[in-house]
């Protein structure tokens, strides 16, 4: 259930969406009276396939995760919204007036502001620097997007495994499953290329954790496709 936007927030909001603060008196008054205020646990739902947009989300705190399910169950994500980003499935469900096509969830506890569809169509339709702001991420998104597939069709698994691996740090703390989830594969065969990137020791792995053994190794790896 939303609630109003806390006035000691406002600073936060124009600090990570400074776009805001072109908006005329009346527009802004219109945000702070009409949007919805929501904080969500880590894990929780946002939205969910073929469920109708109810907003435009404005994230203050924390990170989403987008993941497209499969009918036999598997899933892949397509990206992470944070703090001063935009969720483009989000803006493609109110442009298109279209039902979500994936699902959100609360990677962390995540706190949100929900603009009304009227006021998100008024500010798309009159309010340049807003129209901007929200094309300009949608732009960034679909490039990236566009890369994901480029790597899931024409790059080998282990290669984008080891991307990821360099990508997630020196030491990750996380699980088979929670790999094969963001690579879009399954935990027995993300498990078998770890056990093959350990004995080639470019990786020690241990209880929910892996830690990066030989960087340049799987820095060679991972370009060896390109």
């Amino acid at each position: 259930m939303t609630q109003r936007l806390p006035p000691d927030l406002e600073p936060s909001l124009l600090t990570h969406y400074p776009v805001l603060r072109a908006l005329p008196t009346e527009d802004w008054a219109a945000l702070c009276d009409t949007a919805g205020w929501l904080e969500l646990p880590a894990g929780a739902q946002v939205f969910n396939e073929r469920q109708n947009c109810m907003g435009f989300p404005l994230i203050l705190a924390g990170t989403i995760k987008v993941v497209k399910s499969s009918a036999g169950g598997r899933e892949m994500l397509l990206y992470r919204v944070a703090e001063g980003d935009s969720c483009i499935i989000t803006s493609s469900c109110l442009l298109g007036h279209s039902p979500y096509a994936a699902r959100g969830i609360a990677e962390t506890p995540v706190a949100l502001l929900l603009l009304p569809i009227p006021l998100f169509e008024k500010l798309i339709g009159e309010q340049r620097a807003f129209r901007e702001f929200v094309f300009h991420l949608f732009a960034e998104r679909i490039a990236k997007l566009m890369q994901l597939v480029e790597e899931v069709a024409f790059q080998r698994l282990d290669q984008r495994l080891a991307r990821l691996l360099l990508a997630r740090g020196q030491t990750d703390h996380c699980t088979h499953q929670q790999l094969a989830d963001e690579l879009g594969s399954v935990r027995e065969i993300v498990s078998r290329l770890l056990k093959v990137f350990a004995a080639d020791g470019l990786v020690a792995l241990g209880r929910q954790r892996i830690r990066l053994i030989d960087r340049a190794g799987l820095q060679q790896l991972a370009d060896s496709g390109r």
